[in-house]
């Protein structure tokens, strides 16, 4: 399962409607559920819901095979936690999709750092989802688990900065 979020502070249609596209066009719509935040243009080819609460999330994220999201450094660390492949489309601020492109700068470092994949535009998304799945397939498990030691360290730097 390929489970997509953008995050609780607002929509991001055009991840949203990158992955909606893909799956239409690879036929795997049933194998993609989105969180798509509130206000947000509700996909037409994939399951969603505007919000999941964090058990949910978890829940789900335990079942997935890849998440995509925005470059929240949250979705990240969630990826890293449970050891799933992450696809990450930083928000623009010159889009109006965030107050600055702080996004780009944590997609840069964890691409840096061998943890995301990272598509720089929404055209790249299903490229770049396609690749992050055949890798999957032929390793069977891309992404390592982060020790909760690691997720504690990076989270408290986070809130620090």
């Amino acid at each position: 399962m390929i489970l997509v979020t953008v995050g609780a502070q607002m929509p991001f249609d055009r991840l949203v409607q990158a992955v909606d596209a893909w799956a239409e066009a690879t036929g795997r719509t049933g194998e993609v559920f989105a969180q798509i935040g509130e206000g947000g243009r509700e996909p037409r080819h994939i399951a969603w819901t505007h919000f999941l609460e964090p058990d949910e999330f978890r829940r789900r994220l335990a079942e997935a095979d890849v998440l995509v999201a925005h470059a929240g450094t949250g979705s990240i660390f969630s990826a890293l936690e449970f050891g799933i492949p992450v696809l990450v489309l930083p928000r623009h601020a010159d889009k109006n999709e965030t107050r600055n492109d702080h996004q780009i700068a944590t997609a840069k470092r964890f691409e840096a750092l061998g943890h995301v994949r990272v598509a720089w535009d929404e055209s790249e998304v299903g490229p770049a989802l396609e690749a992050l799945l055949s890798d999957a397939a032929r390793s069977g498990c891309v992404a390592p688990h982060a020790s909760p030691n690691l997720i504690a360290a990076l989270a408290d730097f986070v809130a620090s900065a």
